[in-house]
């Protein structure tokens, strides 16, 4: 055996600890009871420990670097490169800091839920400040050249930095804001319809069947937040939120953790246990989730193909196509970034990317994030939110410790519309087979140009791999001119 493989035998170790791991934590927020919490949270902190200390553990970080390069295949090389930045952050934290963030982030999640439920952001604000706090310490272990939010958004979106998000997103901001101020408010009521819980999952799951999520290897469950993960290829796991009085929420999260789902359905299995057989990066990953919700799922070809369909499971009074196209599409600020129109929904997130660099950067507290929140929404959208359950308790990735997580979520849009256009060029006549149900070409095409490279290449090279072009906002903002050009005034 070489040492090459005995490298791989030890990641094949780590990634199915890394695997039990996530599989406890969806369980956790789909059918763990609420009475288990606290031993969960000790179970996360081991589990936690365990990883952290294989990944540091001597025998694999020195059998890493004595690797002969010149020995190795191309993609073998790409693995060690990458195998070596994981173990300089892993080897940057303290095996204790990791447990102690572990547990407490496993018990935040907790307090959130109930915060949440009850609209009440003083009862999370400690629990979030301890978050804050440890964040802060672990940017300081992980170490950054600017700023420290540098160090956090790396473990999402490897390379970037504040210097490159900041004018990119007051760029992109200052172009949608003008572009929201052309279009005129729709009516989109006609969603607003009561649809019970066991008909929107079954269709859920008519819809998961046609994009070619195979329910084999993956399954639809009902959590507070949408949410996916995977232990392998051959086990994913997506949720979705049920409103009963607004049937299309649950729709649009379906195809955007579809999307989260056939990523990780389609990385190469036998790569498993070496970075290559991982995602490139959160933001490459949310440019899969975003094509299949918009540029598929809010699409006029593929309505017209599942709007009979959807007719007929929920039996629907007075929609007809036009009005229920018109409806899904309709631009009006919301509070609920999740259920954000393709206009408004980057905005969303460059408030929280605003807000949680300035927790970071000691800018602003703990405190002041209510009143701050609302600030920045009434400036962005012209609206505020009646509650922090509408404001800032509707996501879950602060009580997680998922701070730096936000900017790929704009980012991943904006690689979206980049990887769409070449898309497109590939298949010109892609509306007309969309219309016509089919739909799994556009999910092969997303496993030979991306998805079967794992983390071969860094987000930046794949986007010129497959596009021909540096990341730019410019495709975002051409086909968002081009779809809403017959509502602007």
């Amino acid at each position: 055996m070489s040492t090459f493989e005995k490298m791989w035998n030890l990641g094949k170790r780590i990634a199915h600890f890394e695997a039990i791991l996530r599989l406890i934590e969806w369980d956790q927020e789909t059918y763990m009871p609420k009475g288990a919490a606290a031993s969960r949270a000790d179970q996360i902190e081991l589990l936690a420990s365990t990883i952290h200390k294989e990944k540091t553990d001597p025998k694999f970080v020195e059998g890493i670097e004595k690797l002969d390069l010149n020995k190795l295949e191309a993609w073998q090389k790409a693995a060690v490169r990458e195998w070596k930045e994981d173990i300089r952050k892993a080897k940057a934290l303290p095996n204790d800091f990791v447990k102690a963030f572990a547990k407490l982030t496993s018990e935040s999640m907790i307090v959130w839920q109930e915060a949440r439920k009850e609209a009440n952001f003083k009862k999370f604000a400690p629990m979030l400040k301890k978050v804050v706090a440890l964040s802060r310490e672990k940017a300081e272990f992980l170490g950054y050249e600017d700023s420290p939010y540098d160090a956090l958004m790396d473990l999402y979106e490897p390379g970037m930095k504040v210097k490159e998000i900041d004018p990119l997103f007051k760029d992109l901001g200052s172009a949608l804001s003008k572009l929201l101020e052309k279009i005129p408010p729709a009516d989109n009521r006609c969603l607003n319809q009561k649809v019970a819980v066991d008909k929107q999952i079954a269709f859920g799951n008519k819809l998961l069947k046609a994009i070619g999520y195979e329910m084999d290897h993956g399954r639809l469950d009902i959590s507070t937040h949408p949410f996916s993960t995977a232990m392998h290829p051959t086990d994913s796991r997506i949720t979705t939120r049920i409103t009963e009085h607004s049937y299309f929420d649950s729709i649009s999260a379906v195809m955007h953790e579809a999307g989260h789902g056939l990523y990780e359905m389609q990385l190469n299995p036998d790569y498993f246990g070496t970075p290559i057989g991982e995602a490139c990066s959160l933001g490459i990953h949310e440019s899969q989730s975003r094509t299949w919700e918009t540029f598929i799922g809010q699409s006029r070809p593929f309505w017209q193909h599942f709007f009979p369909l959807l007719h007929k499971s929920y039996k629907l009074e007075k929609t007809d196509f036009d009005t229920f196209y018109a409806a899904i599409n309709c631009v009006k600020p919301t509070f609920i970034r999740v259920e954000a129109d393709e206009v408004t929904y980057c905005l969303h997130v460059i408030l929280r990317y605003q807000i949680e660099k300035d927790l970071i950067e000691g800018k602003m507290e703990v405190s002041d994030i209510p009143e701050r929140w609302n600030s920045f929404m009434e400036k962005l959208l012209g609206i505020i939110p009646p509650t922090d359950k509408e404001g800032c308790l509707q996501d879950i990735h602060w009580s997680m410790g998922a701070i730096g997580y936000f900017p790929t979520y704009a980012l991943g849009t904006v690689y979206a519309a980049q990887f769409f256009e070449a898309f497109a060029k590939d298949f010109p006549d892609w509306e007309k087979r969309v219309s016509h149900g089919e739909l799994l070409f556009i999910r092969d095409w997303q496993k030979e140009k991306i998805h079967r490279f794992g983390r071969t290449f860094s987000s930046a090279d794949l986007v010129k791999k497959v596009t021909g072009q540096k990341l730019s906002t410019t495709p975002y903002l051409n086909y968002l001119e081009r779809k809403y050009a017959t509502s602007l005034v």
